[in-house]
């Protein structure tokens, strides 16, 4: 069985030989401490990409023609894992992006704008999260200047260059394929407004967001449109990170009225393209706003953060038919051998696996304290896990 079809099978709950053994992605400094440790290397990572940046695990929706995050590739041969989820390498967001400049030269750190219009202060090394300075919305006029310059619903310079060779590459793919939309609606309200601003634009100015999630909902249709006439794709995958730690950054009922009229419209385009699998990508506790969003079309979530109380069994009890990607706390590997087992056993149950629409791995990518040891012991346990359910 391969990747495509088990990918399936699992999100479909349908039985199946064993679940996807897959990551979310890995930090690049647990990456090459592994490399110290023991991993084989062939492929590397690229040595100009600092340690807080991240490699792509099986569940990031990828593209190796114009992505620029590392594949896991030395991971995923070394253990044994499952293809990785593409996803369609069209751009979907700015058209041209901003140019990326450096405007302040700080010696160890600069402040920079990058390719979506964000000013941002970077520490050279990249082994801290940057501080976001500024942001390319700051009116109505700087919106509507944007659609009109950088998002303007053509695929006129979004395709790669190879892309006829790569449709027919698509008609054998042996992975599963995703219509990947790394700037959901909310975080691309936030990425242009500000993660303050935006939350005072719902009350200030709530027809600027709407205006904001309408257009770029309709913008979103009319690109992938044309494309999965042409080439079909198994899923589909938006980057909200609509929550924190604590609970969703705006309330259950601002979602429905801002975002769920946006998701039925979206979801019911790609039900008319055969895509039953809609994936949300969102970080924190996202309790409360699992129903808004299974309304909307949402099938399934990732990666389920330990931390925010996001327990996967309580949640499969809540929520039979969620498609549930994560949900292994990341500071248990870091611990040892036991800590582990305790964390696969109350989390990677016989139940869970046989239920299906379950891709146990850890609650987002993995940091730099687990030590090569650790995340064999882990991955070899959770294959055997996988593997067993369905033979009992």
């Amino acid at each position: 069985m391969d990747t495509r079809t088990r990918f399936l099978a699992v999100m479909n709950f349908e039985p199946v030989d064993r679940t996807l053994l897959w990551e979310d992605g890995y930090w690049l400094g647990a990456v090459r401490r592994w490399y110290r440790e023991g991993l084989p290397k062939r492929q590397g990572v690229p040595q100009d990409i600092g340690d807080g940046m991240c490699a792509a695990g099986g569940s990031i929706p990828w593209d190796p023609i114009s992505d620029d995050i590392p594949p896991a590739d030395d991971i995923n041969e070394s253990l044994g894992l499952d293809e990785s989820l593409r996803r369609i390498p069209v751009n979907n967001y700015f058209s041209p992006p901003f140019t990326e400049e450096v405007l302040e030269d700080r010696g160890d750190w600069v402040v920079r704008r990058d390719s979506n219009g964000v000013i941002r202060r970077d520490r050279k090394d990249r082994m801290s999260l940057p501080g976001f300075i500024g942001w390319p919305v700051k009116c109505r006029d700087d919106w509507e200047r944007l659609k009109a310059e950088r998002l303007r619903p053509s695929l006129r310079d979004r395709l790669p260059a190879e892309w006829i060779a790569w449709v027919e590459r698509q008609k054998s793919r042996t992975y599963p394929l995703a219509v990947g939309l790394r700037q959901g609606l909310y975080w691309a309200a936030r990425n242009l407004l500000g993660d303050e601003q935006v939350l005072f634009t719902f009350y200030d100015d709530p027809e600027l967001i709407r205006d904001i999630m309408n257009y770029l909902t309709d913008f979103w249709i009319a690109l992938y449109d044309p494309i999965l006439e042409e080439v079909g794709a198994d899923c589909a995958v938006f980057w909200e990170d609509v929550s924190f730690k604590n609970g969703p950054l705006i309330s259950p009922a601002m979602m429905r009225e801002f975002m769920l009229p946006c998701y039925r419209r979206f979801t019911d385009f790609l039900h008319d393209h055969g895509i039953r699998i809609v994936l949300v990508d969102s970080d924190g506790d996202c309790r409360l706003i699992i129903p808004v969003l299974m309304e909307g079309g949402v099938t399934g979530l990732m990666p389920f953060e330990v931390n925010a109380k996001m327990d996967v069994v309580q949640i499969r009890k809540a929520f039979p038919r969620l498609q549930i990607l994560g949900g292994i706390d990341k500071t248990q590997l870091a611990l040892d051998k036991a800590a582990i087992d305790r964390e696969l056993k109350a989390k990677v149950t016989p139940e869970m696996l046989r239920h299906g629409g379950f891709v146990p791995h850890v609650d987002h990518q993995v940091p730099p304290d687990v030590s090569w040891e650790n995340f064999k012991y882990y991955r070899q346990c959770l294959a055997e896990m996988a593997g067993a359910a369905n033979r009992t």
